[in-house]
This record gives structure tokens, sequence and C-alpha cells, in this order.
């Protein structure tokens, strides 16, 4: 019953965000890589989340089919569902945020508004979005895990960039197309671009 929230509490310890964050010895952020499936999101967060890893930061990956076979497991495709997934990985993200950690994501996370509202949970200063902006094309003639032939013989209901719509982001903080740039060329322009924010 909506009443029953009155009751919830939260504590504040004393051991909080900014004393992890010092113990760690960096900024926690959340690293959020949004595009179609196959773009090269989970390659690239991979292989940055190793390239952090190797200079001393902490941190974790959250991708979308495994976060789908734990947490969100109840979850199917439709646009309810999708909304949910994207809203619980938000406040995964934040408790890790909380923890003190670098966080990267990997979700095709279609829908704008959804990704604002995590925006919105961790605070702007806190979210950086990376837009995997290779092509459906180039997406589909990959295919590398056959979801685009399964979606196009309608196997698969609500698949996004053929039956069901992806919203690109319009000012994401950068936008890297894997058609034209190598996965070590990502990493590196990434990787100048986090080089100030993730250091305390």
């Amino acid at each position: 019953m909506p009443g029953e929230k009155l009751h919830i509490i939260p504590h504040n310890y004393k051991v909080n965000r900014e004393l992890r964050s010092e113990n760690l010895n960096q900024k926690p952020k959340l690293i959020w890589f949004t595009g179609l499936s196959g773009s090269g999101k989970s390659t690239l967060a991979n292989a940055l989340e190793t390239h952090l890893s190797n200079h001393g930061f902490n941190t974790y990956l959250l991708d979308g089919d495994n976060v789908r076979t734990g947490l969100n497991s109840d979850l199917d495709f439709s646009e309810e569902s999708r909304v949910e997934n994207i809203r619980r990985i938000g406040e995964v993200a934040n408790l890790m945020l909380d923890a003190g950690l670098v966080v990267l994501s990997a979700f095709v996370s279609p829908f704008g508004a959804d990704r604002e509202l995590v925006k919105q949970k961790v605070g702007s200063d806190n979210y950086i979005e990376i837009y995997v902006s290779t092509s459906l094309e180039e997406c589909e003639r990959r295919d590398t895990k056959g979801l685009y032939a399964k979606a196009r013989k309608g196997e698969i209901s609500n698949f996004t960039g053929i039956s069901s719509p992806f919203e690109a982001p319009t000012t994401p903080d950068m936008d890297i197309n894997t058609e034209s740039v190598s996965v070590e060329e990502a990493v590196a322009q990434i990787g100048t671009l986090l080089n100030e924010k993730l250091k305390l």
C-alpha cells in the first residue's frame, strides 16, 4: 500500500560515498554505452574496463544479456519490461556508485526518457554517455547473435531497429562508430575523455 512507504526511513551511515571514493582514490562515474544490438557496446565496454583496471581503477561492468539471466530474468522484451529493465539497472548502478566504483553499462536502452531517468538518478555529473552509432545495416550484417534474422522472420517481436524504435541520443558525451573506428582507437578516445573525470 502507498501509505506503508511512510514507515520507510533511510539510515545515514558514517562510511559514505565520499569516504569510499577517497579510499579508492577515484571519482565514481557511470559510463553508459547505448546503441543497437551488434553495434559493439559490450566489446567496447569490456576493452575499456580492461584499460581502466590496468590503470588502477576499481570498476564493474553491467551487461544487458548478463543482467537478464539473473536480476532481470523475470522481464520480457515488451516496452513496459524494457522500461523496468533500465530502471532497475539505474538503481543498481547508483548503489555501485555509492560504493565508490567506476561503473560501465552496455545496454541497448532504446528510449531516451529511460536514459534520462538514469542520468537523473545518478546525477548528471556522474553520468557519461557513449553512443555507439554503428548503422543498422552494419549491425544486421554482423548479426553476431542471429537476432536480426529471427526478427526479420517474425520470430522475435519488439526488436529494436526492426519492429521497435531506437531513439538515438542527441547530445552524447561521445559518439563512436565501430564501422570506422577500431576498438583500440575507441578506447583511446574514451580514455582521453575520462582522463580527468575519474581522478580525485
